[in-house]
C-alpha cells in the first residue's frame, strides 16, 4: 500500500467507562475469575449492558466453585472499579442476569487433546499482528496518542483529581504524515462525561492539559481544530446513554485501523480461542521482527481451522521496508515458536488471570509485567532473529 507524500490518518480510542469497554471489562474479569481457579478453564462470555441492567451469556467449562453468584459479584466489582454509581447505572443496584451455560461438547471434542491428537484451535479464523517504528512501543502513532489522552485522564479521575468528569469518554486523533512519518496533530477530538454543574468551556479547560501532556511538544493542533464535547453536553453517559456489548471496539483494541484485523474480538475469551491468543502471538512476532531491525513495518497473518493444531498458513509482509531477506521469515518464525494453540499459550504463558487490564487502552503497545500481563509485548526473540539474519 503506497501513500502520497503528505496525508492525514485518524484513529480513535474509547475510555474504560464507554459502554462497550465496560462490557469488555466485565467479560475479561470473568475470564480471569475462571483462570485463577483453574488455568484449564474454557470461557466464552459476552456481556450486554443498558440502563441499570447487565446480561451475561456464553459458554464455560470450569470448576464448580465459580457459581452464578460469584460471576454476578465479579460483574458488579468491575462496574464499581470503573466508577459507575449513577442513577441510571449503579454497580450496586443494576439488575444482573446470568445466562452462561456449559460449553458445547462438540466444540470441546475438537479442541481437546486426545491420544495422538494435539489440542486444536477453538475456531477457524484469521488473526493479524502489526508493528512499526512510529512510537517507542512499536505502535501506529494515531492510536498510541489517542490511548495516551484517555489513559492520563483516567489515572487522575481515579486519583480523585477530576471529580467533575465521569467514566465515559472518547478520543480521536488525526495526524499529518510527511514521507510516511507522523509530524503533527491536524485535529483532536475529546468527548467526556461530566457533572451537570459544569459547561462545555469548563470541560475544555479540564481536558486541555492532558491532551498537551499526551502529545509530543509542538504537535498540538490549531485551537479551532481542538474539539471537546462537540455536542455541547455529555452528562448522561455509559450504558444509561447507550447500550454496550462485548467485542464492539476491535479496532480500538488493536491498531486503530492502521493494520488489518481478523474476524473475531478478544475480550471474554480464554486463550484456547485463537481469536485472542493467535492475535497476541502475531503482534509478538511482528514487534520482534521490527525491533530486531529486519524491517521498519511488519504485518503478520496466521490462519487456523477448528480442531486443527497447526496453522494453515503464516503470511509476513514488511511493506517494502525490509533490511534483510524477509522471504525466509514465515519459515524462520515457525521454527522459533510453536504456533499451535497449545504452543502459543505455553510460550506466552497465557493461561493466567491477566486479561482484565487488556479491556481498556488497547491490547497492544503496553508494558510487559513480571506477573505475566502483556507477555506478548516482550522482545525476547530479538537476539535470535538478529543472529539468523546476521544483523548487528
Amino acid at each position: 500500500m503506497t501513500h502520497p507524500r503528505t496525508y492525514l490518518f485518524t484513529s480513535e480510542s474509547v475510555g474504560e467507562g464507554h459502554p462497550d469497554k465496560l462490557c469488555d471489562r466485565i467479560s475479561d474479569s470473568i475470564v480471569d475469575l475462571f483462570l485463577a481457579a483453574d488455568p484449564h478453564s474454557r470461557v466464552a462470555v459476552e456481556t450486554l449492558a443498558t440502563t441499570n441492567r447487565v446480561i451475561l451469556a456464553g459458554e464455560i467449562r470450569g470448576p464448580s466453585s465459580i457459581t452464578p453468584q460469584l460471576m454476578e459479584e465479579t460483574a458488579r466489582e468491575a462496574i464499581r472499579d470503573i466508577g459507575y454509581a449513577q442513577k441510571g447505572f449503579h454497580w450496586q443496584w443494576a439488575d444482573v442476569q446470568n445466562y452462561v451455560h456449559p460449553q458445547s461438547t462438540d466444540i470441546a471434542m475438537g479442541v481437546d487433546a486426545a491420544e495422538n491428537k494435539d489440542e486444536g484451535a477453538g475456531d477457524q479464523g484469521i488473526m493479524f499482528g502489526y508493528a512499526c517504528r512510529e512510537t517507542p512501543t512499536y505502535m501506529p502513532a494515531p492510536i498510541y496518542y489517542a490511548h495516551n489522552i484517555l489513559r492520563l485522564i483516567s489515572e487522575d479521575r481515579h486519583a480523585g483529581k477530576l471529580p467533575l468528569l465521569g467514566p465515559d469518554a472518547k478520543s480521536q486523533v488525526t495526524l499529518e504524515y510527511t514521507d510516511g512519518k507522523p509530524v503533527r496533530a491536524a485535529s483532536i477530538v475529546v468527548s467526556t462525561q461530566h457533572d451537570d454543574s459544569i459547561d462545555q468551556d469548563r470541560v475544555r479547560e479540564l481536558v486541555l492539559p492532558y491532551v498537551q501532556a499526551a502529545l509530543p511538544e509542538g504537535w498540538f493542533p490549531e485551537d479551532k481544530y481542538f474539539y471537546v464535547n462537540p455536542t455541547g453536553r455529555f452528562v448522561i453517559g455509559g450504558p444509561d446513554g447507550d447500550a454496550g456489548v462485548t467485542g464492539r471496539k476491535i479496532i480500538v483494541d488493536t491498531y486503530g485501523g492502521a493494520a488489518p484485523h481478523g474476524g473475531g474480538a478478544f475480550s471474554g475469551k480464554d486463550p484456547t480461542k485463537v481469536d485472542r491468543s493467535a492475535a497476541y502471538m502475531a503482534r509478538y512476532l511482528a514487534k520482534n521482527v521490527v525491533a530486531a531491525g529486519i524491517a521498519d513495518r511488519c504485518t503478520i497473518q496466521i490462519a487456523y481451522a477448528i480442531g486443527v493444531s497447526e496453522p494453515l498458513a503464516v503470511y509476513v509482509n514488511t511493506h517494502g521496508t525490509s533490511h534483510a531477506d524477509d522471504e525466509k521469515l514465515p519459515a524462520i518464525l515457525r521454527e522459533l515458536v510453536n504456533l499451535s494453540p497449545r504452543g502459543i499459550r505455553e510460550h506466552l504463558q497465557l493461561s493466567r488471570p491477566i486479561y482484565k487490564k487488556t479491556s481498556s487502552f488497547g491490547h497492544f503497545g503496553r508494558t510487559p509485567e513480571e506477573d505475566g500481563h502483556f507477555s506478548w509485548e516482550r522482545l525476547d526473540l530479538v537476539s535470535e532473529l538478529k543472529s539468523v539474519f546476521k544483523l548487528s
